[in-house]
């Protein structure tokens, strides 16, 4: 038999660098915090299309510069937990990102995006990958907002 304090729950959160995502990062992070879940942040990253072929991308390093961003986003966010009450995992991948976070979820108890991220067009209310996570996600999905300013 199985002890419930072995089970833990995992909370999976797409984190872009954006504002939206930090938010989202930080409202994770708290949660695990209240319900002894682990965290996996997930930074997705792919060449544009019009990438192909140009000879600039061919030694860049787009892994590696995702995850300084994603690590130095989880260190500001995670900087004053306690470590032994929240376990916060990262991977960086190359894809899609709402398939990459799609994927990441199997399993998990919530998908945790922020309402817009990183994008080409700017000033909508929910962002493309939030809005494809929200309608095709395994698991409930929080689209966490920018708070209020008054």
């Amino acid at each position: 038999m199985t002890d419930d304090k072995d089970v833990r729950g995992r909370i999976v959160v797409g984190v872009d660098g954006s504002d939206h995502s930090l938010i989202a990062l930080q409202w994770a992070v708290h949660q695990a915090e209240r319900t002894g879940a682990d965290v996996e942040v997930i930074a997705a990253w792919q060449w544009p299309a019009s990438a192909g072929g140009f000879l600039p991308y061919e030694n860049f390093d787009m892994s590696g510069v995702t995850r300084k961003a994603v690590d130095t986003a989880v260190a500001s966010v995670v900087g004053d937990v306690d470590e032994s009450a929240v376990t916060v995992r990262t991977t960086v991948a190359e894809g899609y990102p709402a398939k990459v976070l799609l994927d990441a979820a199997k399993g998990a108890e919530l998908l945790v995006v922020g309402s817009r991220g990183h994008h080409a067009v700017s000033g909508l209310l929910l962002g493309s990958v939030g809005l494809h996570c929200a309608t095709h996600a395994p698991c409930p999905v929080l689209i966490v907002r920018e708070p209020v300013q008054h």
